[in-house]
Parts: C-alpha cells; sequence; structure tokens
C-alpha cells in the first residue's frame, strides 16, 4: 500500500507519520507540502538539526497510485486533494484530518475512537474533530452506566490546533509580556498568554465560534450513528481557547435518572481508550497527557447541589487522538486489501 501525506511538515502531519512508523502498518507513505503543491519543507531527524528538503507536488498522475491520500495540510491542499481523487473517480480514497471537506456531498464523518472507522463508507472519510469524538466516547460509556438525562460540557482548546503558527505567538507572548515588551497578535488578534479567551479578536483569520460549530455538528453525527448506540442526549458545549501548547481538557457535568456515585462512574468510564484516576491519584493534565494515546479521565466529583448528577475532567493529546484515527482507518484498509 502507498499511501500520500498532505502536509507531511505540519505538527499533525508528523504526528500522523511518527503513529504510523510505530504501528509499522507496512505501508510506504509518500510526503506532500501541505498547499498539495511543490514546496521546501524542514525534515530532520533524532538527534540532528532541521534541514530544507523540496517536497514534490500532487499530481493527477500521482494520485492513481495511491491507495489512499491523508490531509493533514491547508485547506487549499486539501481541496487540491479532494479534486484530483474525485477527477480520478473516487480512487484513492481520501482520509481528511482537516474537517475542510466535511461539506462535500461525499463526505462521511467517522469516529475511529469508538470504533467506527468507515469500512462501509464512500471515497471520502472525514474524521470527527478530536473533541467532538472525546465527548461522545465518554458519554457513551456513561450512558451504559445510568441513563443520561442532560449534559453541558466546557472544552478549552490548544494553541496546536492552529499548527506551528498558534504555538509560536502564544510562545512569543509569554515572552514579551514577561520583557515588557509588545504582543504578537497576528494569529489570535488578541493576548492569550495568561489568558482565556472565548472568542478570538476580530481580525483573527480563524473564529473559534467556527470550530465550536464544527464540534457540534461532528459530535451530534456520532450520538446520531445506529452503529455506535451511543444512547445519549445532545449535550450543551461551549469552547474556550486556552493559553496551552498542545491537549484539550473538557470539563463535563451530566445529570443521570437514576442515583449514582464516583467509584462506579469511574468503572463505567475505564476501557481500552479511556484511563480512569482514582480521587487518591493526581488529577490528569494537558501538559501529561502530550504523546499518549486514548483519553485520561479523573477528578470525578458528585454535585453538591444534585445527587443525581457529577463532573468530570477529561484530558487528551489532540494530535494524537487524530494521528491515531488516521492510522486505525489505514489498518482497517490494509485488513480489507488481505
Amino acid at each position: 500500500m502507498k499511501i500520500a501525506l498532505i502536509g507531511a511538515e505540519t505538527l499533525l502531519g508528523r504526528e500522523i507519520e511518527e503513529v504510523l512508523q510505530n504501528r509499522k502498518p507496512g505501508v510506504e507513505l509518500i510526503p506532500y507540502a501541505a498547499t498539495g503543491e511543490g514546496n521546501f519543507a524542514e525534515a530532520s531527524s533524532a538527534g540532528e538539526e532541521s534541514e530544507a528538503v523540496y517536497v514534490q507536488p500532487l499530481t493527477a498522475e500521482a494520485v492513481r497510485d495511491y491507495t489512499a491520500i491523508l490531509t493533514a495540510g491547508t485547506q487549499a491542499g486539501t481541496l487540491r486533494a479532494y479534486e484530483l481523487a474525485k477527477d480520478a473517480g473516487g480512487r484513492p480514497l481520501i482520509v481528511d484530518c482537516t474537517g475542510e471537506l466535511e461539506s462535500q456531498p461525499e463526505a462521511r464523518i467517522i469516529a475511529p475512537l469508538l470504533g467506527d472507522a468507515g469500512a462501509d463508507a464512500s471515497w471520502l472519510r472525514v474524521i470527527a474533530h478530536p473533541a467532538a469524538s472525546a465527548l461522545a466516547l465518554v458519554l457513551a460509556r456513561l450512558a451504559k452506566y445510568r441513563p443520561i438525562r442532560q449534559a453541558t460540557a466546557h472544552i478549552f482548546e490548544p494553541a496546536s490546533e492552529l499548527g506551528k503558527r498558534g504555538i509560536s505567538e502564544l510562545h512569543q507572548q509569554t515572552a514579551s509580556l514577561l520583557s515588557f515588551k509588545p504582543l504578537n497578535k497576528e494569529i489570535f488578534d488578541s493576548q492569550l498568554s495568561f489568558n482565556l479567551l472565548p472568542a478570538y479578536g476580530e481580525e483573527a483569520a480563524r473564529k473559534l465560534a467556527t470550530v465550536e460549530l464544527r464540534i457540534e455538528r461532528d459530535l451530534a453525527t456520532i450520538i446520531g450513528n445506529k452503529k455506535l448506540r451511543a444512547n445519549t442526549p445532545m449535550p450543551s458545549l461551549r469552547l474556550l481557547q486556552a493559553p496551552v501548547f498542545h491537549g484539550y481538557s473538557l470539563s463535563i457535568w451530566i445529570e443521570f435518572e437514576g442515583d449514582i456515585n464516583a467509584q462506579a462512574l469511574g468503572e463505567a468510564l475505564a476501557s481500552a481508550q479511556i484511563e480512569v484516576r482514582s480521587q487518591s491519584e493526581e488529577p490528569p493534565n494537558s501538559a501529561g497527557v502530550a504523546g499518549q494515546s486514548g483519553l485520561i479521565a479523573g477528578d470525578i466529583r458528585i454535585d453538591r447541589n444534585n445527587g443525581r448528577a457529577a463532573w468530570f475532567w477529561v484530558v487528551g493529546d489532540n494530535l494524537r487522538l487524530m494521528a491515531d484515527a488516521a492510522a486505525d482507518v489505514i489498518s482497517e484498509l490494509k485488513g480489507t486489501q488481505r
């Protein structure tokens, strides 16, 4: 199997490459620049300095040689891959890790974290937003313990969701504040360092509300998937930009139909995808989950004002969640070709 990776030089692209190499799925991964065009990109090996390497452009002729194309680059690069695959009659399979292709008529939203790698999907599979998949998995597992009456979630967005530029701006803002220098606000158009943002500034190219709507759409799609049997009502959610480099944090409040206790809730959550920490252990945090697969839940508290409700704290590495999901799809493809 030959797999094309659009955006091999991005944070997400590098994470996908690392995960695929560690899993050794027996595929040949061909890197392409984030735009899909020929470009110079930084490449480095462990212990070596980065160097500029020319990354080839994706062409109509090259597309036909691939079993699948993974997109982890820009909107332009993702759309270019889509158009080339569409012109080739829907071959190769597109696995969109950016969400840019959700509105295309052939798109199917998939959630590998919940066991849906899209085996019966069309040639365009869009991996659900990692925060949506994480929230859906938590709700689905808890709904098996007690029926859920209602839920609310605050989702804290990391800077790495905006790629290297987002991380660089947060780093620069922090250094500038500590040295009393002007802040760079090109990405967020607002001060993020030592701050929380419910919205970006008016001049920001990306809108936080747009991301929130995508999470909500993807979550509704996952919950509505009869194959996954989530059996949970749609929660209310709010997305906030946090001054952290990597990792989603979710503060979730859930009211159940019957009586509950914290230990039983933790046991209901515990699975291969979710590590649960007891009250005697340190609560999970976004820094500690960096580079780890799956989710970590902890600090489970019964609501003092409602004995049938509880608070949950859940964290997950946003880049690793998406990379693992992409690898799951590739593994499923490899299985069907045997």
